[in-house]
């Protein structure tokens, strides 16, 4: 079984190493669902980690019906991925119809070779996620990240099992979405051998001096004195957890 640590700096990724997980996939902006960290990260986190780096191509938040200029910057930013020695990207295209986008993304798949290729979270907004996961097949990704197309993978459980079962060998269905220590062996029953976290915690900030009616967050409730970052007590209790079954 395979820890997966999505982690939102080079320190995450460098505490995921530490805590026993075998993949990270790097990325920023994690509270707008993940987007592409800069050169220098991941230049400096590939010289950093002796553990597979995987980097995430979204150059922006929200949908996943890209422009072409936007495809194109995927496109380029998976070739520096390439040339930086990384050993896969994430990446998810849908069309405006909520179907896959099977010839672009296909094309990216080509263009990352030999790096492996995840679709991400982008699956779960999909219109059929039958139809879906065939495409993504198609394209030769090789596996899909997923909550089971609801908002957490407790939630998505059953539909998680019933995707795990009809991918059989053809592509990994890799859980993640909510999941911890506490609901691992719940998802471990779905037949999934791969999972996806971020474990993070939250960090006070080190600034005595503080404006606390400044705020250039504009997520609700976050502050811009507190950062969050990879937990190695949380990656490990969920390592001990899979190194634990049978």
């Amino acid at each position: 079984m395979i820890i997966e640590v999505c982690a939102n700096s080079i320190q995450s990724a460098l505490n995921a190493q530490e805590a026993g997980a075998q993949r990270v996939e790097l990325c920023t902006a994690l509270p707008l669902g993940g987007l592409t960290p800069s050169a220098s990260g991941i230049l400096m986190a590939r010289a950093m980690l002796t553990i597979d780096l995987y980097v995430i191509i979204r150059p922006r938040e929200g949908d996943f019906c890209y422009t072409d200029l936007e495809y194109e910057q995927m496109a380029q930013d998976i070739m520096f991925c390439k040339e930086a020695g990384c050993d896969g990207v994430v990446l998810g295209i849908l069309m405006a119809d909520g179907s896959v986008d099977i010839d672009r993304t296909k094309y990216l798949v080509e263009l990352a070779s030999p790096m492996q290729v995840t679709f991400h979270r982008a699956f779960d907004y999909a219109k059929e996620s039958k139809k879906a996961l065939e495409d993504i097949i198609i394209t030769g990704c090789k596996r899909i990240l997923t909550s089971g197309c609801r908002p957490n993978v407790i939630d998505g459980l059953d539909h998680i099992t019933t995707l795990v079962q009809e991918a059989a060998d053809r592509i990994i269905i890799m859980p993640g979405g909510g999941l911890h220590d506490k609901n691992l062996n719940r998802i471990i029953q779905t037949g999934a051998e791969e999972f996806h976290l971020s474990g993070r915690k939250r960090l006070e900030s080190k600034m005595d001096f503080k404006r606390p009616y400044l705020r250039l967050s504009e997520l609700p409730g976050q502050s811009d004195y507190e950062i969050f970052e990879t937990s190695k007590d949380m990656i490990k209790a969920v390592v001990e957890l899979v190194n634990q079954q049978p």
